[in-house]
């Protein structure tokens, strides 16, 4: 995995034994000599980790890192604080600045490198998703969600470990801190556990007896329920190799042995984090895709999800030898309602007239507003003569049906209304969307000629 690595430090030995440490590796490498330097540098470049001195002249590492996670361009990129402190405090301070570990010089490879490529892999998942969310963010679907730095995080959190008194002063300590912590020693239940139980952060000890802690953290990332959860490992040591290949395998952070209470609420508290953060790019995305498949005012689907979605019903049609309808409804004489009420009484008339459509039709039939007034619904595993059944229920709801005309006075007239529908069905393998759409239009065409409030079947 190549990547774009910054590296500051005021000491040009250090920044030197980095660079060539890192380049072997095959990551590009930018250096800094100073905080504003690498505030620039970041700003300008985009790097996609940035590994941190503590001590420097003029802007110490945790005044610098507090101002990237300040700025809402910088603030999803990891930061790894390097430095000769190695005080509990030290580290806590440094979490707590917004960095994402924090490693003791002298430098060796494990665990610098398995960490660096376990924070390189998050930036890239958050990358993927922050491209997605621009592209919501321009077409005014959605909202630009804040990074949580400041914010106090509460999480339910589960901990797995066969050392009683261990996993109890761990649930204390998160408990004391606002959070919601549940232990368990059994793998096999904290697997079950998981697959129902909704937490935000798992803590797993890599020294059980009676089971191999990395294959439970195996299993977590291969569970759909569990496949985004922050994982957190125990180790007794950071020299042991289950370390490096756990941080390999997906783990997001880890904790050594005695764990030193204020380092285990900031560890936690960094993890749940980037939780919140990700899945509110995750829900934005969500968001961005309803809203571009969806129309804006009555929520039905729109015309090109209906499009896209009527080839494919109509190709698994064929291929299963099953029947498929499709009714086109107008609105009749929708223009006089614009013009005597105004169009925002027009928008409240097709919005409850969306829902009463929704409401007589199936949960497997697709309702979407093809334009204006008019809206189709395609109707899977239903023949002509069904269709046309549905067609004449949707019909009396609209004959029947007081529409509001949402002026919020209690003697305000309800408008009636009526509507046209035109019935079509898959008539052949030669068929098209395209040419279905056009029979339904036929069809609407006619019971319009007709007379208008009634139901048309193509005649093919």
């Amino acid at each position: 995995m190549t990547a774009c690595v910054l590296v500051v430090d005021d000491v040009p030995a250090n920044v030197k034994l980095l660079e060539a440490k890192l380049s072997a590796e095959y990551y590009h490498v930018l250096t800094a000599t100073n905080g504003q330097m690498a505030l620039e540098i970041a700003e300008a470049e985009m790097p996609d980790i940035i590994l941190l001195d503590v001590m420097m002249p003029v802007m110490d590492g945790f005044t610098v890192c507090r101002k990237l996670k300040a700025n809402s361009r910088l603030h999803h990129i990891p930061v790894v604080m390097i430095t000769a402190l190695d005080q509990p405090s030290d580290r806590v301070e440094g979490l707590l600045a917004g960095a994402d570990d924090f490693i003791s010089k002298p430098i060796k490879n494990n665990p610098l490198f398995p960490r660096v490529r376990s924070l390189i892999r998050l930036k890239m998942m958050t990358d993927e998703l922050r491209a997605r969310e621009v592209t919501g963010k321009n077409l005014g679907l959605i909202d630009q969600p804040e990074w949580d730095e400041g914010k106090q995080l509460f999480g339910r959190i589960l901990i797995v470990d066969d050392q009683t008194r261990s996993s109890a002063r761990i649930c204390s300590i998160l408990s004391e801190a606002g959070h919601s912590p549940k232990a368990e020693s059994d793998c096999a239940q904290a697997l079950r556990l998981a697959k129902e139980g909704d937490f935000d952060l798992m803590i797993i000890s890599l020294t059980m007896r009676n089971y191999d802690g990395l294959r439970l953290c195996s299993q977590f990332r291969t569970m759909d329920e569990t496949r985004t959860v922050p994982l957190l490992i125990i180790v007794e040591d950071t020299e042991d190799s289950r370390l490096a290949r756990g941080l390999d395998m997906g783990v997001n952070d880890y904790l050594v042995r005695p764990i030193e209470n204020n380092e285990l609420i900031a560890r936690v508290r960094t993890q749940l984090r980037w939780r919140s953060y990700e899945e509110r790019l995750r829900q934005n995305l969500h968001l961005s895709l309803q809203m571009a498949v969806t129309d804006g005012l009555t929520g039905l689907y729109n015309r090109r999800y209906m499009e896209t979605h009527l080839q494919i019903l109509m190709d698994r049609a064929k291929r299963d030898n099953r029947p498929l309808s499709l009714l086109m409804i107008d609105i009749d004489y929708f223009k006089n309602i614009n013009d005597m009420y105004g169009h925002d009484v027009g928008d409240k008339i097709l919005q409850q007239f969306a829902q009463g459509i929704s409401r007589n039709i199936r949960g497997i039939d697709l309702a979407c507003r093809f334009g204006g007034e008019e809206f189709v619904v395609i109707m899977p595993e239903t023949d002509m003569a069904i269709a046309s059944l549905v067609a004449e229920r949707i019909r009396q709801f609209t004959e029947t049906h007081a529409f509001d005309a949402g002026s919020g006075s209690s003697e305000a007239t309800p408008i009636a209304m009526t509507a046209s529908i035109g019935v079509t069905s898959l008539i052949g393998g030669d068929d098209t969307p395209a040419l279905m759409l056009k029979r339904a239009d036929m069809a609407l065409y006619r019971a319009k000629s007709d007379g208008r409030n009634r139901v048309s079947e193509d005649v093919g």
